[in-house]
């Protein structure tokens, strides 16, 4: 050990208690020394007994330098000692310490190679460090020298100039702050000029600008300053964009949508264009609804501006009704129009865009996308307004009762809700659903009521009626009438009335639709005002007559009648338009007529009454509506045809009903015409309201679509021979009624293109069962005129004191005959005064006739029939007498050929048949009545007739009588 410590020593190396106790101030233990090392190492204890005992030492002892052992080990002593146990605990402590210095000695030795080592290391990085001092303190000399000689020279005059620069560049930026605080004034300026897209860009720009000098802190506050400018900026946008709304401008909608663009929000300005539409529709309306209702108010209450809508359009008064409804069109129009010219614009735009650069296909792409939603947007928009339109104005519609409303308001009505629909139509294709359901919902209701007071009307006029005629012009026709004027006016009864004048007016502007016809300006809800004032009619004869006499009376007659109601004169005496006077019918040329036609003067002028003018003009009025409407197209069709009924119906019961008909045998009434009377008093006269069949027809629900039956005028007088039984009046009411048949044929294809398919077999059955049988009224009712205008009965009294069973041929014939035929001259005498009245056309004349021959000629065989006795002689007189009576009565009629001749021949002759003929005769001839052929077998009876040819003949006469009873 000692020469360890030398040899280190000769080093200049510690010792290793010395190298520890200055490297390691931790623990200094104390090294054992050599003899007790020697001792150590001569001790043979057993490594596993040594790690026992250095294992028993108590744990303090290992715990930190501070710990006291001695006062640790005075602590435990006992307080009273015992040597021996001193003696063996200090024992063990020694065995302790001697095993814990051998484990000391052991790890020294171990580590000593590890030791040296290191202190060799530990001496190299001591003289590594003694040089590394020498080399730094050269380098600083040398430092020094260059800081003298360069630093403070060159690099001065560099971080000078780099000092300059700075403040340059400090300068620049702080004059660009001083021009950003200067800003708000211009943004003010351009915002008051809306140049919106150059104080948004002025505004971005001023922002980018602020974002570079952010590290300035004044400049903080103008950065939040100029994001409040731009959504104030954003919020003026935005109530500009609403401007366009009701009045679209071209240059201020394309400064708009610029400056949308700047923002990068079209797709936003879309979203908020609709938005204002929708709001634009609300207070549009509401604003023009308020107006009226505060105006016929007429106090200052403001109680109408808290009301919602579809409450405040029940306050609007039947006088402004329309007015109203005409302006909140109009102001729907500017709406739609603004949105219109808005979808214009967009796709002009499109068409104009530059394709922008390759390289910018982010833009490109962005751009594309903002198209095509504006695109979809708008498409998608025009169903949406229209849609808000409809619903202001059902709302509107529904709003108010219209069903007192007169009929020419109520057709204006109409026509604006038809021009509106038509709008839509062009708008964005829409059937306009809600409006038509809303419009036909009021229509009906209108319809029904309307209807039934022209139904109650028509009565009315007929009770009134004295059925003189109407003067009106010869070339008549109901085109003339100006509610038929929207027949002539389209093309098709799709289009309204008010369109209609635009297509009179202005061909070419036809094929545009609305919107491009007014583009620029006016409206297309003011049209039906002018429509309305340019109505003009003239179709009603002048009173100032020329020299003819007959005509100047005719007309003077009616014209003096003080008995026609002041509405049945309202027609004509309004209307009347002064032209100058038809020449009348000369003379001669009423001579050369023929003689069955009756016609004095006037050829063409059509017979018809004032209240037949007031049948043709409610069906105008209903076709106007029908027209406009076609949803109720059934309803009014329906009911025009009970005006047809009601028509044919009184004038069948004025002139036609008669109880003689089935006892005359002449079919005076069609099935097909009977048909038709017993449904019309079915379905349309209340038979109640006369006192027939009380309780019959159903309940007062039935009854109030039905009208009591009319009564004729005590002003007419059918029973007077000197006017051949009202025959003026006759020929009037029948000649009418088969005129307006003929007009109502005339408008049956129109009326068929109105009516649905599903209900096109009612017209054509109303057409082919009621309109067709018009004129098959003229038979019962000339009949009744033909029964009593000839003395029937004198003849019979006379041909019954004819001797027939004379013995010779006979040259001269019976004086009943020359009485007869001086009966059809006195006939056709009147027949001619009555045409100074009243024009008799050649189907009535021949009619009249027609009637007359018949009933004489079944006279004349009633006659023949009476005859009890009877000669081969008395037979030729009897058709002596009948050639007398066909030949002078050729000479007074030109109907050819003779009705019933065959009749009175036929039976003539009979009397020579035999006995097989006759039977085959009775089979075949069933027109005879039973008694004229028993008479018939009677007289034959002993000439070439036995007894039980007799009483076979009767039996067969019998047999085709039995099934009769």
């Amino acid at each position: 050990m000692q020469k360890i410590k030398s040899l280190m020593a000769r080093q200049g190396l510690k010792s290793p208690q010395e190298s520890m106790a200055d490297l390691s101030p931790v623990e200094n233990l104390r090294i054992p020394s050599k003899e007790e090392l020697r001792e150590l190492r001569e001790q043979t204890i057993d490594p596993q007994a040594e790690q026992e005992i250095i294992d028993s030492i108590e744990e303090v002892y290992f715990s930190n330098d501070s710990f006291d052992m001695v006062q640790h080990e005075l602590e435990k002593l006992p307080p009273e000692l015992n040597l021996q146990e001193l003696e063996e605990y200090r024992d063990k402590l020694k065995r302790q310490q001697a095993a814990v210095s051998k484990k000391v000695a052991d790890l020294i030795l171990e580590k000593q190679p590890a030791y040296v080592k290191e202190l060799e290391r530990v001496t190299a990085l001591q003289t590594n460090l003694q040089l590394a001092a020498v080399i730094c303190t050269n380098a600083r000399r040398q430092l020094s020298v260059s800081k003298e000689g360069f630093t403070e020279a060159s690099l001065g005059l560099l971080a000078n100039q780099r000092r300059r620069q700075l403040l340059t560049g400090l300068l620049k930026s702080l004059r660009t702050i001083k021009t950003l605080q200067r800003t708000d004034v211009r943004l003010s300026e351009m915002l008051e000029e809306e140049d919106y897209p150059g104080a948004i860009q002025l505004c971005l720009e001023c922002q980018k600008a602020a974002s570079t000098f952010k590290h300035y802190s004044c400049i903080s506050e103008l950065h939040s300053k100029l994001q409040d400018t731009l959504e104030q900026i954003e919020e003026q946008l935005d109530v500009a964009l609403s401007k366009t709304c009701k009045h679209f401008d071209v240059l201020h909608y394309t400064k708009v949508q610029l400056a949308y663009t700047l923002l990068g929000k079209t797709q936003t300005a879309m979203d908020q264009l609709h938005m204002h539409f929708t709001q634009a529709i609300h207070n549009t309306v509401f604003q023009v609804v308020l107006g009226y209702v505060e105006l016929c108010a007429g106090n200052a209450d403001t109680k109408f501006q808290k009301m919602q809508y579809k409450d405040l359009c029940t306050h609007i008064t039947l006088d402004s009704y329309i007015p109203c409804l005409t302006d909140l069109c109009k102001a729907l129009w500017e709406v739609m129009l603004s949105y219109y010219r808005t979808m214009q614009w967009h796709e002009e735009h499109d068409k104009q865009e530059n394709t922008p650069a390759p390289d910018d296909a982010a833009a490109e792409s962005d751009e594309i996308v903002d198209r095509s939603y504006v695109k979809k947007k708008l498409e998608h928009g025009l169903t949406r307004i229209w849609q808000d339109v409809q619903l202001k104005v059902k709302a509107y519609i529904l709003g108010t009762d219209m069903s007192n409303f007169q009929y020419d308001d109520f057709i204006v009505v109409l026509d604006v809700i038809s021009r509106l629909m038509q709008v839509g139509e062009e708008f964005c294709g829409s059937k306009s659903e809600v409006l038509q359901e809303s419009i036909k919902r009021q229509s009906i209701n209108y319809f029904k009521n309307y209807h039934r007071a022209r139904l109650e009307e028509l009565r009315m006029f007929l009770e009134n009626e004295t059925w003189e005629l109407c003067p009106v012009k010869s070339n008549f026709n109901i085109s003339q009438l100006h509610e038929f004027h929207f027949m002539g006016q389209c093309r098709s009864p799709s289009v309204s009335p008010s369109r209609q004048a635009v297509s009179l007016t202005s061909p070419a502007k036809d094929q545009l639709s609305l919107f491009r016809q007014y583009l620029q300006e006016g409206n297309p809800f003011e049209m039906h005002i002018e429509h309305k004032e340019e109505e003009t009619e003239d179709v009603l004869a002048s009173n100032g007559y020329e020299s003819d006499e007959l005509e100047k009376s005719v007309y003077q007659d009616y014209d003096s009648d003080s008995d026609v109601p002041d509405e049945l004169k309202q027609d004509y005496v309004d209307e009347q338009t002064g032209d100058a006077p038809l020449k009348s019918v000369s003379r001669e040329t009423i001579r050369s007529k023929k003689k069955s036609d009756y016609n004095l003067n006037k050829t063409n002028a059509p017979i018809l009454t004032n209240t037949t003018l007031n049948v043709i003009r409610l069906v105008g009025k209903y076709m106007q509506m029908m027209n406009i409407l076609k949803p109720i197209a059934f309803d009014v069709i329906h009911c025009v045809s009970q005006l047809f009924d009601y028509y044919l119906y009184a004038v069948y019961t004025f002139f036609g009903r008669n109880d003689m008909y089935e006892s005359s045998g002449l079919g005076l009434i069609s099935s097909r015409l009977r048909t038709t009377l017993n449904r019309i008093q079915e379905s349309l006269i209340d038979m109640e309201a006369v006192g027939e069949n009380p309780g019959v027809h159903g309940p007062v629900e039935d009854r109030k679509e039905k009208v009591p039956s009319p009564h004729l005028s005590q002003m007419v007088v059918l029973t007077n021979s000197g006017t051949l039984y009202g025959l003026a009046q006759r020929v009037v009411a029948t000649e009418s009624l088969v005129f307006l048949a003929e007009q109502f044929e005339s408008l049956q294809s129109h009326l068929d293109t109105m009516m649905p398919a599903a209900k096109k077999p009612f017209l054509q059955q109303f057409y082919s069962q009621t309109v067709s049988t018009a004129s098959e009224l003229r038979k019962p009712i000339y009949w009744i005129v033909a029964a009593k205008a000839i003395d029937y009965e004198q003849m019979l009294v006379m041909m019954a004191g004819v001797k027939w069973d004379i013995r010779e041929i006979m040259s001269q014939h019976n004086v009943y005959v020359d009485v007869l035929l001086k009966e059809f001259e006195q006939f056709n005498k009147r027949l001619g005064d009555v045409s100074r009245h009243v024009r008799i056309p050649l189907p009535v004349s021949n009619v009249l006739w027609e009637h007359c021959i018949r009933l004489a000629n079944r006279t004349l065989v009633e006659g023949y029939a009476n005859v009890k006795k009877c000669s081969n002689e008395g037979r030729a007189l009897m058709q002596l007498d009948f050639q007398q009576f066909l030949m002078k009565l050729e000479k007074l009629t030109d109907l050819r050929p003779i009705p019933d001749k065959e009749f009175v021949e036929t039976y003539i002759k009979a009397y020579y048949l035999t006995e097989n003929d006759m039977e085959q005769f009775i089979k075949n001839h069933r027109e005879y009545s039973m008694k004229q052929l028993a008479n018939l077998v009677n007289v034959c009876l002993g000439s070439h007739i036995n007894k039980k040819a007799r009483q076979k003949l009767l039996a067969a006469i019998d047999d085709i009588d039995r099934p009769k009873r």
